[in-house]
């Protein structure tokens, strides 16, 4: 056995697999493509399988959705398998355009939407926004996130946050153009070694504030932060347990009605990554005049939108409908008007779908904060 094939035998616990096959069965991307995740766990154990399983093109089909840990009854991580294959990959060089130019971007600039760092904060123009200092006290410091500060669509989400915090009192601060990528779809994508590097400078820029809590907009951030940032002297949250404390707390008033049938998609990587469930629905409880409705497929049984895991720069070659044109279909027949979310991937893979059905008459999709900011006083 070579010792390339020891030291990932041993890394992913590959002989600990019994070959159930429950990640297999619960992964959602099976329904669309050829990926069988207890094949790959089982064939990389094989002296002369590892590179070739690299070379395959289902290991890029992954969303990093977590189901497959989740259904584990061993406690392993197949998912990490996967992104343990793309990493040799990345290694070898051989990897989709659009990967390499994402991952060239976050070592340039801090982002991989190829945008320069010096308009990262462009989005807080004409807003009154506490900035905070470093080594200077701060209840809150906010992260905003490289999507939702560079995409003009999901701008509105952090510029909806900065209002609610004023109006609340809340004592925050936002990082200047320092915040760089928090590099979660760096490691999804495979690239450890830059992965490694961006905890590295990231825990030493972020531990330089003074902050009780680090709160994360995205949940890709906030999963990153929480689990594979050991060093960060912050506790991590994610926007929704700020902002459900501060309406528990009636700190903030929601003043206008919004009488919409609202149902909420759980994204994996607060959901399934994390444990995150009741929070966003208790802040669309709060929303004057909303129903709330509820997917059958919802909480740890939710189903992937297929924008993790690094999907954003990779596209799946089937031509089956995509996870996300089922969901919107699923919340048509529910009957919403509001399709719901708490991750600004989310926002971009269904309001895509839900174009693609021409379903824009009957419902939109809407993060949380978009629909805060509509019932605001």
């Amino acid at each position: 056995m070579t010792e390339e094939l020891q030291s990932f035998i041993e890394k992913y616990d590959l002989l600990g697999c019994i070959q159930c096959g429950r990640c297999t069965g619960g992964c959602p991307v099976t329904v669309r493509t050829d990926l069988n995740v207890r094949r790959f766990v089982y064939d990389t154990v094989d002296e002369d399988a590892l590179e070739e399983l690299a070379k395959m093109p289902e290991v890029w089909d992954c969303t990093a959705c977590n189901t497959c840990a989740v259904r584990c009854p061993k406690g392993l991580k197949p998912v990490e398998v996967l992104i343990g294959l793309r990493n040799i990959m990345v290694e070898s060089g051989v990897v989709q355009p659009t990967v390499r130019d994402a991952l060239e971007s976050v070592f340039r600039e801090g982002n991989p939407w190829d945008k320069s760092r010096a308009t990262r904060n462009d989005w807080m123009k004409d807003l009154d926004v506490k900035m905070a200092e470093p080594g200077e006290p701060v209840e809150n410091l906010i992260f905003v996130c490289c999507t939702i500060a560079y995409d003009p669509k999901l701008q509105v989400i952090a510029r909806n946050l900065v209002k609610l915090l004023n109006k609340a009192g809340v004592d925050y601060g936002f990082m200047d153009t320092s915040e760089t990528c928090c590099s979660s779809e760096v490691h999804n994508l495979g690239e450890e070694g830059l992965f490694e590097m961006m905890v590295e400078d990231n825990t030493e820029l972020l531990n330089e504030y003074t902050a009780k809590r680090l709160v994360a907009i995205s949940p890709h951030c906030y999963s990153a932060f929480k689990n594979q940032y050991p060093d960060l002297k912050a506790e991590v949250l994610h926007y929704t347990h700020l902002v459900g404390e501060i309406l528990e707390d009636k700190k903030l008033e929601l003043a206008r009605e919004l009488p919409e049938k609202i149902v909420f998609h759980d994204p994996c990587f607060l959901g399934k990554q994390n444990n995150v469930y009741d929070e966003p629905r208790y802040i669309l409880g709060q929303i004057p005049g909303a129903e709330l409705l509820e997917f059958d497929r919802s909480r740890e049984r939710s189903l992937c939108c297929e924008g993790g895991g690094g999907k954003m720069w990779v596209e799946t070659e089937s031509k089956k409908e995509r996870l996300s044109e089922t969901r919107v279909k699923d919340a048509k027949e529910l009957g919403a008007t509001v399709l719901a979310v708490a991750c600004p991937f989310c926002v971009l893979t269904l309001d895509d779908s839900l174009k693609a059905k021409v379903f824009e008459e009957e419902m939109r999709v809407a993060e949380i904060l978009e629909l805060l900011g509509e019932v605001l006083d």
